[in-house]
């Protein structure tokens, strides 16, 4: 191709390209203005406070990140004052490379009321990230007045705004999760092992989700998975103790730590605080039992279609604050990718109603996390009422996908199913 056909054949952004390019940058501007603007007249933060805090301390105080200081001044901000024992430590817990990713917000920003603005605003766009590959994972098509209403409910329900208000990671882990899924669907073996290592983020999130990847890789002989895993995982181990020598101590004693401080978080011992009467450990059965029922789900979705795969492991997010792990409710957001794809089958099972059905579901579930927040005024005890909100969203979630787990797992509509939707 001559020089001229090639300048003749570059192709250049018309007026339009423009315009919305710059329409989407004026919108993010002002969302970021907006958010940091929230961020100075709203309590909240912890989360982010805690990383970014213990980072600003290791860079200009020389402060040990996992050190008992940056869990104290934590507290402060949640509390008002030191935790009790009974109360959580908000100590760090997570991998060191993990801990650097904060680095640049701890760097560039001084004032916290930006960096959490910032992050409110990511967080926001990760949601709406959730909900778009959560319907492509569900291997549906809605029309585009669901696909808004379906963003609409992952931007705005209670456990959303719960989460990026509190500056908890759990929506770029959800988004995380979902990307991982992508690349295996996709065959991207080696981004979805370098993926896999930032999993180790917050176990009480992912522990179940981590071990149903590796039945899938090791059932499919996926080796190019573990080897991207390898490699990246090598490369963060070799920065994170160039960057500290002595963290992996620091990093083991404070997990023991936060393990045995978060015991009292768990699913086993809320049930306990709820029905004292109970003579035995009843949490405990329960963990087992969904073990064994999720050891058979996930062995036998490997070999299926990606659609099964997928809601086994939506499964696995949702009943993770079920086995034994600390549940905090800002984490529940993990179970947005669980309710698209219940409502997805339930727009496939209920063809004549879909719209109404649809409607119906997001309603509810919209209602029930608002409804479950304000209702707070009618318990007696705040403990009772926080127990609730710990354990309902994550059983129910189970119940939901249960609910609609046949649709899941039959194989994709044959000609007979699809002429039936036609007639």
């Amino acid at each position: 191709m001559a020089f001229q056909d090639i300048r003749k054949s570059r192709k250049y952004l018309s007026a339009t390209d423009i315009g919305f390019v710059l329409g989407v940058l004026i919108l993010l501007g002002a969302l970021l203005v907006l958010n940091i603007y929230l961020a100075r007249e709203l309590e909240g933060g912890e989360w982010l406070f805690l990383r970014w805090s213990s980072v600003r301390a290791a860079l200009s105080d020389q402060l040990e990140p996992y050190g008992s200081t940056i869990a104290e001044r934590v507290q402060l901000l949640v509390y008002g004052r030191e935790a009790f024992l009974s109360e959580y430590p908000y100590a760090l817990n997570d991998p060191l490379y993990i801990v650097l990713l904060y680095a640049p917000l701890a760097w560039l920003f001084t004032d916290f009321a930006i960096v959490r603005g910032i992050w409110m605003s990511l967080s926001q766009v990760a949601l709406i990230g959730i909900v778009l590959l959560s319907i492509n994972l569900s291997e549906w098509k809605p029309p585009v007045w669901l696909v808004v209403a379906l963003t609409a409910f992952g931007l705005f329900n209670y456990l959303s705004i719960d989460s990026f208000l509190s500056g908890s990671p759990a929506i770029f882990l959800t988004l995380l999760y979902l990307c991982i899924l992508v690349a295996l669907r996709s065959f991207s073996d080696e981004l979805a092992g370098v993926l896999l290592c930032l999993v180790a983020y917050q176990w009480e999130l992912g522990a179940l989700f981590f071990l149903f990847v590796l039945i899938f890789v090791f059932a499919n002989r996926r080796w190019s998975v573990l080897a991207g895993f390898g490699m990246a995982l090598a490369v963060l181990l070799i920065i994170s103790f160039i960057s500290n020598s002595g963290w992996a101590i620091s990093y083991i004693r404070a997990v023991v730590f936060d393990w045995n401080r978060g015991a009292d978080q768990s699913f086993g011992t809320t049930l306990a605080y709820i029905f004292p009467s109970l003579s035995f450990p009843v949490g405990r059965w329960i963990a087992m039992i969904i073990g064994v029922v999720l050891l058979f789900e996930s062995i036998r979705s490997v070999n299926e279609h990606f659609r099964h795969v997928a809601w086994v492991a939506f499964l696995t997010l949702a009943v993770n604050p079920i086995m034994g792990f600390a549940i905090f409710p800002s984490n529940h957001v993990v179970f947005i990718p669980a309710f698209v794809l219940v409502t997805a089958l339930a727009w496939e099972r209920w063809v004549k109603n879909r719209m109404l059905v649809s409607v119906v579901l997001l309603a509810i579930v919209f209602l029930f996390s608002f409804g479950l927040y304000y209702s707070q005024g009618l318990f007696t005890e705040m403990s009772l009422y926080s127990d609730l909100l710990k354990i309902l969203p994550p059983v129910l979630t189970t119940i939901g996908l249960y609910w609609m787990r046949w649709w899941a797992i039959r194989p994709p509509r044959i000609w007979a199913d699809q002429f039936g939707v036609r007639k």
